[in-house]
């Protein structure tokens, strides 16, 4: 049987999130404002690749992670790499008196800590996924983490970044374990991915409590440009 982190995106796109998302036949996405992640079964057949473009839209880019899939002819791959799943239920996890809460009026100053480490995609609405929090020195947003997919009892700890001033004071760690009990909290498990080649990444979340569950394969494509697209409510997340 399917784990549920086995095909991550649908499981959560179908569920608990299905509200920022749009589905077409066995193909799901999350609304571009919100996340470029996709989904499709882990044996896709000709009509789901075709679900999945119709929501894609002519010569539209998603991400798609899991197993690895080739799509048919027409679609381009943009990119891809090789990464790690670890699961967190062993996380130490610790609430944090410095950490605040990330909300819409920070979005300008996340979107700019993203721009300056690349920590993975992420979006104007990506704040709207679930809990994010910050630490901030003399005002400014330095550090940040949050949730991101998460499929019914399971949420992923991702957008984690330091601004590269103030690097190796922790800060990272600190916020992956405060965002770690609000999951908890909740009574859900953690887990995050990694590119597999982060190799000094991997071993401190291990440290951490992290276990590593699966390899997985993140794939970026780009839909054939004669597609038609799907009509999209005028405000995409409610």
């Amino acid at each position: 049987m399917e784990h549920l982190l086995d095909n991550v995106v649908w499981a959560a796109v179908t569920g608990t999130q299905a509200g920022l998302a749009e589905r077409r036949g066995r193909a799901a996405r999350y609304r571009p404002a919100v996340s470029p992640f996709a989904a499709v079964p882990a044996e896709p057949d000709e009509q789901d690749w075709a679900d999945l473009a119709t929501l894609a839209g002519p010569a539209g880019d998603v991400v798609i992670t899991g197993v690895p899939r080739t799509p048919p002819v027409g679609w381009e791959i943009r990119g891809g790499a090789e990464g790690v799943q670890l699961e967190g239920s062993a996380l130490d996890v610790q609430p944090d008196s410095d950490a605040v809460l990330l909300g819409a009026a920070d979005v300008p100053e996340m979107l700019d800590l993203v721009a300056r480490t690349r920590p993975g995609p992420f979006e104007p609405d990506t704040y709207r996924m679930g809990t994010y929090l910050g630490i901030r020195h003399d005002g400014a947003l330095v550090a940040m983490a949050g949730e991101r997919i998460r499929p019914p009892g399971w949420s992923e700890i991702s957008a984690v970044c330091t601004d590269p001033a103030h690097r190796g004071r922790g800060l990272a760690t600190r916020l992956i374990r405060a965002v770690g009990a609000v999951i908890r909290e909740r009574g859900e498990v953690p887990f995050l991915h990694a590119a597999g080649s982060n190799t000094t990444a991997i071993r401190l979340y291990e440290h951490m409590g992290f276990t590593l569950r699966r390899r997985v394969q993140f794939a970026a494509l780009r839909s054939p440009a004669g597609v038609a697209a799907e009509p999209r409510p005028r405000h995409e997340v409610a």
